[in-house]
């Protein structure tokens, strides 16, 4: 293993070695919030992987919830809502102010539903909370309008079926930030301290199974194929299982009851989609022997309305499932169960402070440049963890687990892996500030 210890202004090296090199930052928190004079110091480790890499395991799962699942719509609100967020309190306070808002849960409604037709009994129950600042002194802002007008415009542009006033209520839990959180965002300019102590953990590049996962649900919800296929709805989930070379795949999507007349109807709508899903996996480089696709495996013959996965509005939340913020795909779009994971919700957390939400997908970003921009880094895990308090470009610890290509050594990768960790923490303002404008869809 190969480790450096960063910090100081001009990252002075102070020592190197097989295990640890050193650098160190002279700089900490007096008690008014200004620079001191204490050693803030970054652990970043370079280890070889150890084990057969996933795509040769003899067994893989990777799950996928679409953007029209319960779960992701409470992760995808949650995120615009913080991002909402953030530029109003850029806009009023010249920045970005503590917010946590990833507590929300969507409560499942009540529908009719008949074959051609349907009608809402109960609407859905968005629950918005979490904590938030109302403002600065005097000057306030509507927390909770801005809150339901993001969470709102999200539904509007995502799930078409569903009318964001009429088929949704929406009950607000968001409480004032806490003194002790609130004050970490009054230290002045600069990067902000951690706000808590949490880790983080990312990968690349994906496995073949974990693209065609995704791809399989992008592409059930893509513009083309709801062209194609108006009868389906959003809530797309799909399951990959992997058995050596052999790939099991089974996807529920629901289709609409309004364009569905008949059981046979319905059967020749989901063979058509069917059809154009196994064209579309037949075009991808998935690597296995055999595919076998599975189409809403619930469904049974001559049971009516029973036997078909329908709905109104083209999801479950309509009256099957309920969400929550932190239940659905990991902040790189995946449930890899092979992969290590954070449970950490980082969707609605705050961008600047939360480490939580900023080390989970920064990790991430992390592995994707050494695999990508490393020569001889076959793929990446990168482990990130935070000391409260600390500056949030200083974290305590960066380990990066790399598998190597054929003719490269750690010693002769490890450098520049842990440059480009270094270089990327320099550049923590930037991603912040692309994190708060969510340019990179979470989840």
């Amino acid at each position: 293993m190969a480790i450096l210890i960063i910090g100081g202004p001009t990252g002075d090296r102070i020592g190197s070695g097989n295990a640890w090199g050193v650098f160190r930052l002279e700089e900490g928190f007096k008690k008014n919030g200004s620079l001191g004079e204490r050693s803030m110091k970054t652990h970043i480790g370079v280890d070889q992987s150890v084990g057969p890499p996933v795509e040769s395991q003899s067994l893989e799962i990777v799950e996928r919830k679409g953007k029209g699942h319960p779960d992701t719509i409470c992760d995808a609100i949650a995120e615009s809502i913080s991002i909402h967020l953030s530029t109003a309190y850029q806009h009023s306070f010249g920045r970005i102010l503590h917010h946590n808002v990833d507590k929300c849960m969507l409560v499942a409604g009540q529908v009719r539903l008949q074959l051609g037709k349907g009608r809402v009994m109960k609407p859905m129950r968005l629950i918005i909370g979490g904590r938030a600042s109302f403002g600065i002194g005097r000057k306030t802002l509507p927390v909770a309008e801005l809150a339901i007008e993001a969470a709102q415009s999200w539904i509007k542009n995502n799930l078409p079926h569903v009318n964001p006033a009429k088929h949704m209520t929406y009950q607000m839990e968001l409480q004032p930030t806490s003194v002790e959180l609130g004050a970490i965002f009054e230290r002045g300019p600069g990067l902000l301290p951690a706000n808590d102590t949490s880790a983080g953990v990312g990968y690349a590049p994906f496995t073949p199974t974990e693209q065609l996962v995704l791809g399989i649900e992008r592409y059930l919800n893509s513009s083309g194929f709801k062209q194609e296929h108006p009868e389906t709805g959003q809530d797309v989930k799909v399951m990959g299982v992997r058995m050596e070379r052999e790939l099991s795949l089974t996807v529920a999507m629901p289709f609409l009851t309004k364009t569905i007349h008949s059981e046979k109807n319905y059967v020749e709508a989901k063979e058509y989609a069917l059809q154009h899903l196994q064209e579309f996996i037949h075009k991808q480089p998935h690597g296995c022997q055999r595919v076998q696709v599975t189409l809403n495996a619930l469904d049974r013959a001559q049971q009516g309305l029973k036997g078909m996965y329908l709905t109104l509005l083209g999801t479950s939340a309509e009256q099957g499932d309920s969400g929550q913020v932190g239940r659905g795909n990991r902040v790189c779009g995946l449930i890899s169960l092979n992969r290590p994971m954070s449970v950490e919700a980082a969707a609605g957390k705050n961008p600047v402070s939360h480490v939580g939400k900023i080390y989970n997908v920064l990790a991430h970003q992390l592995a994707m440049r050494i695999h990508a921009d490393v020569r001889g880094v076959g793929a990446a895990t990168v482990w990130m963890v935070s000391r409260i308090g600390q500056p949030i470009n200083r974290p305590l610890v960066v380990s990066a687990q790399v598998g190597l290509k054929k003719g490269y050594s750690l010693k002769r990768v490890s450098g520049d892996v842990q440059d480009l960790i270094k270089n990327e923490l320099a550049g923590m303002k930037d991603f912040c500030d692309a994190l708060a404008q969510g340019q990179f869809g979470i989840g």
